[in-house]
């Protein structure tokens, strides 16, 4: 790391000092590598290395930050919980929440050898047309695999409320919209009174992850495809599953889908030959599950609407100047268009089923 807002992330000698002491097997006279992962923009991730040991660090974002978000304490819980389940997630080592030790709580995690697909195939896949269905398949098993796990007996029953998901949803994230306000916006306030016009029935409560889509999970880089990770469970808490299934939809492009983009290549993938489509994706979770999947439109436009707001959110942090990412100047026309594709979303104008 070299900048001055890097060196404030993560104090390289304090680090060292605190893993040397928590970690029996980390050798004090090695130093410390980081690197700091770019992928998302949320929480800061670091790639931790000591010799040959590899490490994944996670910390809340430089800055204020809005009320409940980016806690990592509840990544590392539900992280544990999940370790021994079907689900794959990685498996984490620490949780420290001395703020003298880098500035702001964080935990350890092990390192998994997967591909995050973001802008572009890997090459096994790009090359391989008909290997391309297996990766939306192998995103709604990993994906029902968590909905099936009985989540009292994992230790989450304080986790969340079960009950009234949707309606604390919509309530918290109007109140988000309301922290982040910087300008106007009408499209996301039209999708906000759709959403409490059209508010469903909470569907039986599971662990739910809150940001699922196809660059959360880390897939093997050779078909056939398999997901070795799901990761960035920030927003996991226990409600209704429909809401991770709306939101993998929400990001999920069809060939025949009108344009769109938030300045990189991420929503074009799954538009390229050979994808399954968004129903198709819908078939197989109910098949998986046993679940009747119902109000589909409701749930996407939930899931574009908590993205935009979460963006707006950003953008204010961009415009106060505490943070440096490059992906952040775009959100000046990016939460507006995303707004008005939640919008398209609640008028009928997309296909799920």
């Amino acid at each position: 790391m070299s900048n001055d807002l890097e060196s404030r992330l993560v104090d390289r000698a304090s680090l060292h000092a605190y893993l040397t002491r928590a970690l029996p097997l980390l050798d004090a006279d090695t130093p410390l590598q980081i690197e700091r992962i770019r992928g998302g923009h949320s929480n800061e991730t670091f790639f931790i290395t000591s010799g040959t040991q590899q490490f994944v660090l996670r910390r809340p974002p430089y800055g204020p930050l809005l009320p409940t978000a980016h806690d990592v304490g509840r990544e590392y819980r539900v992280l544990s919980a999940l370790t021994d389940t079907a689900v794959p997630v990685p498996r984490p080592l620490l949780y420290c929440d001395d703020v003298q030790v880098i500035g702001a709580p964080f935990y350890l995690m092990e390192r998994i050898p997967g591909l995050a697909i973001r802008d572009k195939l890997p090459p096994a896949f790009a090359s391989d047309v008909s290997s391309r269905t297996g990766i939306g398949e192998a995103l709604i098993d990993a994906l029902a695999e968590l909905h099936l796990v009985d989540w009292r007996s994992v230790g989450l029953e304080s986790f969340g409320k079960p009950q009234g998901y949707l309606g604390r949803q919509l309530r918290r994230w109007s109140g988000q919209l309301d922290a982040s306000r910087t300008r106007d916006i009408p499209d996301l306030d039209a999708v906000t009174l759709w959403l409490q016009q059209h508010l469903p029935e909470d569907s039986h409560a599971t662990i739910v992850h809150g940001d699922y889509r196809l660059d959360n999970a880390l897939l093997a880089p050779e078909p056939p495809a398999r997901v070795l990770a799901i990761v960035d469970w920030e927003m996991a808490t226990l409600g209704d599953p429909l809401a991770d299934v709306g939101y993998l939809l929400s990001f999920w492009r069809e060939e025949n889908d009108p344009p769109f983009s938030l300045g990189d290549a991420s929503w074009e993938i799954t538009g390229q030959p050979g994808f399954s489509t968004r129903a198709a994706l819908v078939q197989r979770y109910m098949e998986r599950t046993q679940r009747k999947v119902e109000h589909v439109d409701f749930y996407v436009a939930l899931a574009i609407w908590k993205l935009a707001i979460l963006l707006e959110g950003s953008y204010k942090r961009y415009l106060s100047g505490t943070t440096d990412d490059p992906f952040f100047p775009i959100l000046e026309r990016g939460v507006p268009a995303l707004a008005a594709r939640a919008l398209s979303v609640c008028r009928g104008e997309m296909k799920f089923l």
